[in-house]
């Protein structure tokens, strides 16, 4: 069933039209609207993908505890300020057993903006000199991410018969987020039963934990830099889970409910989890998104029903705090809601 997801090489996208960008474009709109979840490899900046370069941004997870905990968030630690960027640390209870940290455009764009929204807020970080270089290493990989998010934007307008540059005006000034996430082993002696259908799943004979629980991604597209660790799934159009093959050189792109909406279900936001593999996990998510201000519309797209026109930071924040890592801050921020069109 692996053959479900396709490796698709992008590199015609960072060029001027071609028959070749079409059949890309042609490939991509079928994954988007198909499985919702593709590999991509051929791009630039692929060269981060390499065991070496992963593990320069993961070089956060040796820093000593006492220096992780003055990255934590204001739900982890009451004296904090940042409420949505930062650090969050393992949840020995919850059936997602992480920890990381959500770093925004500030790690790769000079930002003077005075906003009070918490999804602008500046990203805490480690001391230059408690990790040398790592603060350079993460801006490049973001702005690598983030010119393939925007190629795959404008393949997706495309492929949907739209003008190229339709979402463009709303991905100025984005809000992305790149996450370095550690998927420890969970302690066999921590006290917490993972026998139930919450915490394990049958896989290939044997029994193994979720670390990472169901669902979907709520932006437009999610671009996952795995380390070659086993254990990223995913729900094909059967129903059936099916492994996503961690390969050196590619990224895992999964397109999010953000899209889904916005195109009236043509692309396809696909649900998947997470699960233990015999070895501590780290993956690198880069998560792809409109400005915080952005008001998402209907599409001129036939028979596409249309929806009440809403802001984007509305509707992510709504979403993120659902999860257990952003719990107890769904009161910081108040709606900003959309003009009426």
């Amino acid at each position: 069933m692996a053959r479900d997801i396709e490796t698709i090489g992008i590199a015609a996208l960072f060029g001027p039209p071609s028959l070749a960008r079409e059949r890309t474009d042609a490939r991509i709109m079928a994954a988007a609207s198909g499985i919702g979840f593709m590999a991509a490899r051929d791009f630039p900046g692929d060269d981060w993908l390499t065991p070496q370069k992963r593990a320069r941004l993961l070089e956060i997870f040796s820093l000593p505890e006492a220096e992780k905990q003055k990255l934590l968030r204001w739900n982890f630690d009451r004296t904090k300020k940042n409420v949505y960027r930062g650090w969050f640390p393992l949840q020995p209870t919850a059936a997602s057993y992480k920890e990381g940290i959500d770093m925004g455009p500030d790690r790769a764009h000079a930002r003077t903006t005075s906003s009070d929204d918490p999804l602008c807020e500046p990203t805490p970080l480690p001391a230059e000199q408690a990790l040398p270089g790592w603060r350079a290493a993460t801006a490049s990989y973001y702005l690598a991410m983030e010119a393939v998010g925007n190629a795959l934007m404008r393949s997706v307008a495309r492929g949907l018969d739209l003008p190229e540059t339709i979402f463009d005006a709303d991905f100025e000034g984005g809000i992305s987020t790149l996450r370095l996430i550690r998927y420890p082993l969970r302690d066999a002696n921590s006290g917490i039963d993972t026998s139930g259908p919450e915490f394990s799943v049958i896989h290939k004979g044997e029994t193994r934990s979720i670390i990472g629980r169901e669902h979907a991604d709520s932006g437009f597209v999610t671009l996952l830099a795995q380390d070659g660790v086993e254990g990223l799934q995913a729900k094909n159009l059967a129903g059936e889970w099916i492994d996503v093959p961690p390969a050196d050189g590619t990224l895992a792109v999964n397109f999010g409910q953000l899209l889904e909406r916005w195109t009236g279900g043509r692309v396809r936001a696909t649900r998947h989890r997470v699960i233990a593999p015999k070895t501590a996990r780290y993956s690198i998510p880069f998560f792809y998104e409109p400005r915080v201000d952005a008001e998402i519309a209907s599409l001129p797209l036939g028979g596409a029903a249309p929806f009440e026109p809403f802001l984007y930071g509305d509707y992510l924040w709504e979403a993120a705090t659902n999860f257990v890592e952003m719990s107890g801050i769904k009161h910081l921020r108040e709606p900003r809601r959309a003009k009426a069109s």
